[in-house]
């Protein structure tokens, strides 16, 4: 049997040298094209089929038509004549039938709700994409200014606030609330993936900083100072482009995933009813 000697190692460590940097960036080359292929899917974790797409556990279950021909189902709660409705964009893992409570409390002032699953979200057909959220967007905004009237405040979450965003520039809501808003999610992927040259990757980049100056109606911006998720920088930085009037509140015990109290639900009446 042939036993190594030192001139074998000698002759094959310049080898292993030389190999080193090819796997390495094999290794990258590889997790760079995993991370692209996937990252709608990372994007939208909430999309696809659950046992819960027939559940209504408030309003009216109802459905919108959008421009290229998808249906979008919602959940809506009416306001009372003369009252305002807030239209919600919801965050990227969330579901319509999780807002009783704000239907409920909502309701209790006249105010009405209605928010939508997305595209390719329960419910609804399609598949997500930022032109394709834009356009549910805007294709909801329309459903309820036909049976409300333009006093539609928009409320967007997380994901949504670029949803609500885009819709404010292009419709005429008469505010905007952002609850964990975003400079962009361009911004973000950066931040996550540093190594990565995310500006030529990425499908999905939700400029709202690109966006935000042209929504001239009040905005409210709501976020938790703890949120890992989406940090309170990056929603501090789209503030300093919005355009007057506008505020924030920053709640010091909150992170991304525990922002819905009570205090917070009546900090978003609060500045509702005072638009009037």
């Amino acid at each position: 049997m042939r036993t190594e000697t030192a001139v074998d190692v000698v002759v094959s460590t310049p080898k292993l040298f030389l190999m080193l940097p090819l796997m390495a960036t094999f290794a990258y080359v590889s997790l760079l094209g995993l991370t692209y292929v996937s990252q709608r899917a990372l994007l939208y974790p909430g999309a696809g089929p659950t046992l819960e797409t027939g559940y209504v556990s408030w309003g009216e279950s109802i459905s919108i038509g959008t421009p290229d021909g998808e249906r979008l189902q919602g959940l809506y709660s009416p306001a009372r004549p003369g009252k305002p409705s807030l239209l919600f964009f919801l965050g990227n893992a969330d579901r319509v039938n999780n807002y009783d409570f704000l239907a409920q409390a909502l309701a209790s002032r006249g105010i009405g709700l209605l928010a939508i699953s997305y595209r390719g979200y329960p419910g609804s057909t399609g598949a997500p994409s930022e032109a394709g959220l834009l356009t549910d967007g805007i294709a909801a905004f329309d459903w309820l200014a036909e049976r409300t009237g333009v006093d539609i405040v928009l409320l967007g979450q997380s994901l949504g606030s670029g949803v609500a965003v885009n819709t404010a520039r292009l419709r005429p809501a008469s505010a905007a609330i952002l609850v964990s808003p975003y400079l962009s999610v361009l911004s973000l992927a950066q931040a996550y993936y540093p190594l990565f040259p995310v500006a030529l990757l990425i499908k999905d980049s939700f400029r709202s900083d690109l966006r935000i100056a042209e929504v001239s109606q009040p905005k409210l911006f709501l976020h938790g100072r703890r949120d890992a998720i989406i940090p309170l920088s990056s929603a501090e930085a789209l503030y300093d482009l919005a355009l007057e009037p506008k505020q924030m509140l920053v709640y010091d015990n909150s992170g991304h995933n525990d922002l819905w109290d009570a205090r917070m639900v009546a900090d978003i009446i609060r500045f509702v009813e005072a638009l009037k």
